[in-house]
């Protein structure tokens, strides 16, 4: 069993070991032998999972999950030679999903978002966030929160939601720049978390999007509703989103190719989480990666999301994203793994519940047929998992 409990053991790994689920919490683990004498003592149904691991269940602490259409045109002209840029520029990138997504039904929108959700799960996700920003209008937005909401409802799923209230500048206010920032950070944002919809709020701090003070104004509008934030910081250059993520002690700034040294020391005293998408960094062919090293020696910790979105990151394997932070960004297959569990629950607030085996914590956990925890990072295309538990039930 690997815990992911952080000790001098690798993975925090209890070998021939056993745990016990009462309602939807973990209410022992121990020695494999000790469990199951007491189990037949007490009449207590047994689940044989002899050669296998378990680990927590897995966690995406970063997706955009909820959108209508796709952009595969674009896909074909980054790889012509268009940038990333030049295509948002021009009107496509996140507008062109804005587009589709306002068009969309809410039944296409859950229908579509459920097929991307099974796919995640059945690589052992038992809780994913998923954030909105494809609506950039309050009726849109409201849908797709509504939507994220209903996944968390119809399937054995975990769903928290974030109000991505900055992401792009729509087209009718391209005149009026201020009046956008001052909906979606007052009456629009009010009447969601009024609504019960927003779990946390998140803003795209960058050169093609939100400036600083633009962010900072949504950011305050969200810390005076309660509300905690995630921070899209540092994906094409370096705005002092980060440090301006750790002023509001945000769960996390993701992203991070570009962050500065001051940067790293600001995340690590705000205790806030780096996020790390390979999965972006992979299909925009970026070149400068996360300067993981620093942030290893700071001691923040590191998240590893997949990203998944229908134009920098169209992923639904979080084990490949795994196997991406590893071979792309340096890290160790131990990092990767807490990545996807511990540091994922801290990115998400919800460390105190999941992310971990521990007694007192909700039954989410995976059973892998591997040999070694390391193997959840290495192989591509692979699907070990045979197994999950989500809230204490065995997930059909």
């Amino acid at each position: 069993m690997a815990t992911m409990v952080p000790g001098p053991e690798a993975y925090g790994n209890i070998a021939d070991s056993a745990l016990a689920v009462a309602g939807d919490r973990i209410a022992w683990i121990g020695r494999a032998s000790e469990g199951r004498a007491t189990a037949e003592a007490q009449g207590i149904p047994v689940e044989d999972a002899r050669g296998l691991w378990i680990t927590p269940g897995l966690i995406d602490c970063h997706t955009h999950l909820v959108y209508g259409g796709n952009r595969v045109e674009e896909f074909e002209k980054r790889l012509c030679g268009a940038s990333y840029e030049e295509i948002a520029r021009a009107g496509g990138g996140i507008q062109s999903t804005v587009n589709a997504t306002r068009a969309a039904s809410a039944q296409s929108l859950r229908e579509s978002a459920s097929i991307r959700a099974r796919r995640l799960m059945s690589e052992g996700l038992t809780t994913i966030e998923i954030k909105s920003g494809y609506g950039l209008e309050l009726a849109t937005e409201r849908r797709l929160l509504q939507v994220a909401r209903d996944l968390g409802k119809e399937l054995p799923l975990s769903v928290t939601t974030t109000y991505l209230g900055l992401h792009a500048l729509p087209k009718e206010f391209q005149g009026d720049r201020q009046g956008f920032v001052d909906l979606a950070s007052g009456a629009w944002l009010q009447e969601l978390a009024a609504a019960g919809l927003v779990d946390a709020v998140d803003a795209f701090c960058e050169n093609i999007a939100f400036t600083l003070e633009e962010t900072e104004q949504f950011l305050r509008a969200a810390r005076k509703l309660g509300l905690r934030a995630h921070v899209h910081a540092g994906q094409l250059s370096d705005m002092r989103a980060a440090e301006l993520a750790a002023k509001y002690q945000a769960l996390s700034a993701d992203h991070l190719e570009y962050l500065s040294e001051q940067g790293v020391q600001a995340l690590q005293a705000a205790g806030t989480v780096a996020v790390l998408s390979p999965g972006a960094y992979f299909t925009l062919r970026q070149t400068i990666p996360p300067p993981v090293p620093a942030l290893r020696q700071a001691g923040v910790p590191m998240a590893v999301a997949t990203d998944c979105n229908p134009g920098s990151s169209p992923c639904t394997s979080l084990l490949l994203a795994l196997n991406m932070a590893c071979t792309l960004f340096g890290l160790t297959p131990q990092e990767a793994l807490a990545g996807a569990t511990r540091n994922a629950a801290r990115a998400l607030g919800l460390q105190q519940e999941i992310g971990t085996l521990e007694i007192g914590k909700r039954a989410d956990f995976a059973l892998w047929r591997i040999d070694r925890p390391a193997e959840l990072c290495y192989g591509l295309g692979a699907n070990p998992c045979v197994g999950v538990v989500h809230r204490g039930r065995i997930r059909p």
